[in-house]
């Protein structure tokens, strides 16, 4: 994992929330994973625009932080899923509340959309 010169601070619960699910596609691999959506290649198609290197990266650091775990199936072709763990289990309002709120500017996201392609 990459780590800045500068060392982080973590004095408040927005910087320690943020480390965990700030990366862009991590708050939706937790909503991805947790309707189901557990292999590496259903999460690349679920998320097209993103490259695979960039969700390998995003699914590791949510595995460092605890918030999933990746099971290994020894078989042939070796399969791989990801499950959350009861600490990710614990990010689901936040990331139901991020849903919700989508939802609800969905109109107004559009809106503004078209505006900055005129």
């Amino acid at each position: 994992m990459y780590e800045k010169k500068m060392p982080k601070s973590f004095a408040c619960g927005m910087a320690i929330i943020m480390e965990i699910i700030g990366g862009k596609w991590k708050s939706y691999l937790v909503y991805l994973i947790n309707k189901g959506v557990r292999r590496p290649s259903e999460l690349q198609r679920a998320v097209p625009s993103a490259s695979r290197r960039v969700l390998d990266l995003q699914l590791r650091e949510l595995e460092f932080h605890g918030i999933i775990k990746r099971v290994i199936y020894h078989e042939l072709p070796p399969k791989v899923e990801y499950f959350l763990t009861e600490f990710g289990e614990s990010l689901l309002p936040v990331v139901a509340a991020m849903d919700k709120w989508g939802n609800e500017y969905q109109s107004v996201f559009e809106q503004l959309m078209e505006k900055k392609q005129d």
